[in-house]
């Protein structure tokens, strides 16, 4: 798989009889196939986990939610210790700019979910927003914040 901009963690994977490739998802405790997104996926997971102490028992992965009768899929969620969402991340494979065609698809999924903190990542170029309802802004940060810093109040 090719490098990206994150530190290199020590990532499980196998190759299937049939050749196929899996990596293991740390989140869903399964081996799940090896794509590009995936890849970035478990690689930005890691470094959520280890660099930015986030709790992987309040993260999951492939998480669907339905808009206006529309099944979609969230690569990742983080929610506070109320099982309240507070992060939603979208990941692209390395080869993919992040666009605003990418913005606007986490920000369709955050039309349901309402949370305080958006990622986007192609491995390579990572990019967090915070939005403060209160004012109705959207502040892009410089960092992805550790995860005792986050502003995760209850709504």
């Amino acid at each position: 798989m090719s490098e990206l901009n994150l530190p290199q963690y020590d990532i499980r994977m196998r190759t299937r009889e049939d050749g196929r490739c899996e990596v293991w998802d740390i989140l869903r405790r399964r081996y799940v196939a090896l794509t590009p997104e995936e890849w970035v996926r478990q690689n930005f997971i890691q470094y959520l986990i280890n660099e930015k102490g986030y709790p992987s028992a309040l993260m999951t992965n492939e998480v669907q939610i339905t808009i206006g009768g529309k099944q979609l899929r969230c690569d990742s969620i983080l929610y506070n210790k109320h099982t309240q969402p507070v992060m939603v991340m979208e990941y692209k494979a390395p080869t993919v700019a992040v666009s605003q065609k990418t913005f606007n698809q986490v920000v369709a999924y955050n039309q349901l979910l309402k949370v305080r903190y958006i990622i986007v990542s192609n491995g390579l170029h990572h990019y967090c927003c915070h939005i403060n309802y209160d004012s109705m802004k959207v502040e892009f940060l410089n960092d992805i914040p550790e995860y005792g810093k986050l502003k995760i109040e209850i709504t």
